[in-house]
């Protein structure tokens, strides 16, 4: 293990924490990943829990642990060594998951994030939703509740629409109203889901635009996971003429948390070399 370089990466987000173990060598791996959802728990000591479960499945202690970084509402976690901003952590985490990507789009918890990014992840541009739009991952659950699904039947639910309906409300209180109204008037469960969906779709294209996005396009967050999401997106760009390459990948969740793990094990090197440095003079 002496030449090993193990750095950890913890993102908090609003109700999921996501962490990630990598080996940060020449060529670094991600070895471990973990998420929990927070529930009504203190966000603090679940994230303890979370870390101390990974050192032993990995047999390792916390002192084995070059840097361990926090992302996302990271001051809740106690033992980090330092914290990132979560388009940093994004960026670096979906440029490792799919190199050559130009922009990340997180599909977060409370708003979407579009970020343009250079070949070496640095973040050179975004645009994000307000908090109270209706185009966020916690939007998404409240209503696949309210109709009875969970959050993951929600994307396989959305594909097998026929006649989808479009909610017309921006902000989310109203178009939970939209939903509603849809239920008592006999639309599918199916078409109200595929029609929300579209409905984000435009939010994001649009976010995309401003942005002046580049291609190839890297989804990430807990709704990139979410395939009738996706489809949605792909077909709005095909009746916008727009050509994105879109990818997303089944890690796409710990973006957040396996950037805080590589940006870690960058500074450790940095601040290794500025120690050597000093030692010199």
């Amino acid at each position: 293990m002496k030449n090993n370089i193990f750095t950890a990466g913890i993102d908090v987000g609003t109700n999921y924490i996501k962490l990630a173990l990598a080996n940060y060598s020449e060529h670094p791996e991600i070895i471990y990943t973990h998420t929990e959802k927070i529930r009504k728990r203190d966000p603090s000591q679940l994230s303890d829990e979370m870390i101390g479960v990974m050192l032993a499945k990995n047999n390792l202690k916390y002192d084995d642990i070059a840097y361990l970084a926090s992302t996302g509402e990271g001051d809740m976690v106690k033992r980090k060594r330092g914290h990132f901003y979560g388009m940093t952590t994004h960026s670096r985490g979906a440029n490792f998951l799919f190199p050559g990507a130009r922009t990340v789009v997180d599909l977060g918890a409370l708003y979407v994030r579009a970020i343009r990014i250079s070949p070496d992840s640095r973040v050179l541009d975004y645009k994000m939703t307000g908090q109270c739009a209706s185009g966020s991952g916690q939007f998404v659950e409240n209503i696949s509740r309210y109709l009875g699904l969970s959050i993951e039947e929600v994307g396989e639910v959305s594909m097998k629409a026929d006649n989808p309906e479009v909610s017309s409300g921006i902000c989310a209180v109203l178009a939970e109203t939209d939903v509603i109204n849809m239920v008592s008037r006999g639309i599918t469960t199916p078409n109200i889901i595929k029609g929300i969906h579209i409905s984000i779709a435009g939010r994001i294209i649009k976010l995309l635009s401003s942005l002046k996005a580049e291609s190839p396009i890297m989804f990430t967050g807990g709704m990139s996971l979410n395939q009738g999401m996706i489809q949605a997106i792909e077909e709005q760009l095909a009746e916008t003429g727009k050509k994105f390459q879109i990818k997303t990948h089944p890690d796409a969740i710990y973006a957040g948390a396996i950037g805080a793990a590589l940006w870690g094990g960058y500074r450790h090197l940095k601040l290794l070399e500025k120690q050597e440095t000093v030692y010199v003079k």
